[in-house]
């Protein structure tokens, strides 16, 4: 679900701004977007109301990259016993004219996968990315 629809609450709001500061701190030219998805019956229709995402645009493509546009999927769960809301795995994936180039899963393995995958470098710094934005959401404030 866009990101914008999920900030309900300042707590979720403030964690979608430190997702986008964290990926602009590795990417500083890439462009957020909180709302990538379309508004049409058929998106809507392949949207999870369980997670949060993000798009990030790159002026021009991205050789390093593989890419011109990034979706971040944000994925969680929440525990029917306990009520908690937790991170349980983020998606990306990256896109240029030809569509869809590359995905990764925290998931599966942490493996890129796909036609045209980022470099070595890129990757290393999109998944010390990942396990930032993990720890970012799976946080317990234990202070009262």
């Amino acid at each position: 679900m866009n990101a914008a629809e999920q900030a309900k609450s300042l707590e979720t709001a403030s964690k979608i701004a430190a997702v986008v500061n964290l990926f602009k701190a590795e990417f500083p030219d890439a462009r957020s977007d909180l709302n990538p998805w379309a508004n049409d019956p058929d998106t809507q229709e392949l949207v999870d109301p369980d997670s949060i995402d993000i798009g990030f645009h790159f002026p021009g493509v991205s050789k390093s990259l593989q890419s011109r546009s990034i979706l971040i999927q944000i994925r969680f769960h929440q525990d029917l016993e306990t009520g908690d809301r937790r991170a349980i795995g983020i998606e990306l994936a990256g896109f240029d004219h030809r569509g869809k180039q590359w995905w990764l899963s925290t998931v599966e393995n942490w493996t890129f996968e796909g036609t045209s995958c980022p470099t070595p470098e890129m990757g290393d710094r999109l998944k010390h990315f990942l396990r930032q934005a993990l720890e970012l959401f799976n946080h317990v404030n234990t202070s009262h």
